[in-house]
């Protein structure tokens, strides 16, 4: 089978997947100097893992031409597929949900602690020898609203009442005025949500302002869930102790945004579920839906 990989980065998935590859199937990535849609035309495209790419319904017309059996997701999140285009041309989509909820939790607890302990403020002092600055805060008796309650949602809840936090969690059947009292309650938030309709900049200014002046804000969902230009403003005026981000508006990103040189603001490279753990399960996911493609049997996590 021929398998196109459409992501930006994760070169290391990308590796332990064609490693695993039985004889005669090959894994290709997306030679981003020309659309995906031509990609899919170059070549014969059996299955396409989409990662960060956009699969829309133009793309997945064209690799239907070109052979397309299966969209697997190696990942949780499907918001860059056009799932409604895909089952209208029989072709079945399906992620890896879970694979790396333990890795997505641990990296937001890295930056819930290293907003708490004021980490850029703290890297300076270092590079000047400055001892015993900054100051920051700490974790246990904080209270934390994490904001969905799926795997990693749940799985970053459990870690931090480990460390004493005061945890509690809201879902899609929150409402506006719901969720607002829980952010005025709130020590720090974290966001776990999928992008959808309803959660694209679901933290905008009224949001903002709903949360105390200290509160720290991460986001490990998608970045969009956060209104961007709000997000700036909040920071100019002084709120907010923190933000930690791990996802972005634009992926790649723009290094030289000066959001991201805040003082306030933590952070990482899109590295939440990149562990060596994570990365084997999502393989072995991938793997196997092919074997069960190739044998006609029932795939696992189809969503459509």
């Amino acid at each position: 089978m021929n398998l196109l990989f459409c992501g930006s980065g994760w070169l290391d998935i990308v590796d332990l997947i064609s490693a695993r590859l039985a004889p005669g199937d090959r894994l290709r990535r997306w030679d981003r100097r020309r659309p995906l849609v031509d990609e899919v035309i170059a070549a014969p495209t059996d299955v396409i893992l989409p990662s960060n790419g956009l699969v829309d319904a133009r793309v997945i017309a064209a690799a239907v031409e070109h052979g397309l059996q299966l969209i697997q997701q190696p990942a949780a999140g499907t918001d860059g597929i056009d799932v409604a285009a895909a089952a209208a041309r029989g072709v079945p989509v399906c992620n890896a949900p879970g694979a790396n909820q333990i890795a997505v939790a641990e990296a937001a607890l890295l930056l819930l602690l290293m907003c708490a302990r004021r980490w850029p403020a703290a890297r300076s002092s270092f590079e000047e020898g400055v001892i015993g600055s900054p100051l920051g805060v700490e974790l246990a008796g904080a209270s934390l609203l994490v904001i969905g309650r799926g795997k990693t949602g749940t799985a970053l809840a459990d870690r931090a009442r480990a460390l004493g936090m005061d945890v509690r969690t809201t879902d899609s059947q929150t409402t506006r005025a719901e969720l607002l009292v829980e952010l005025d309650r709130a020590d720090a938030v974290s966001l776990h949500c999928p992008l959808s309709d309803e959660t694209r900049g679901m933290i905008d200014a009224e949001a903002l302002a709903a949360m105390p002046s200290h509160a720290i804000l991460v986001n490990v969902a998608r970045g969009p869930v956060i209104d961007k230009d709000a997000l700036v403003v909040a920071l100019a005026r002084g709120h907010l102790g923190g933000v930690g981000l791990d996802v972005y508006w634009d992926e790649p990103w723009d290094p030289t945004d000066p959001l991201f040189a805040h003082p306030r603001v933590v952070t990482l490279p899109h590295v939440a579920g990149s562990t060596t753990a994570a990365f084997d399960r999502i393989a072995a996911v991938v793997v196997e839906n092919l074997a069960r493609l190739k044998r006609g049997d029932a795939l696992m996590h189809r969503i459509a």
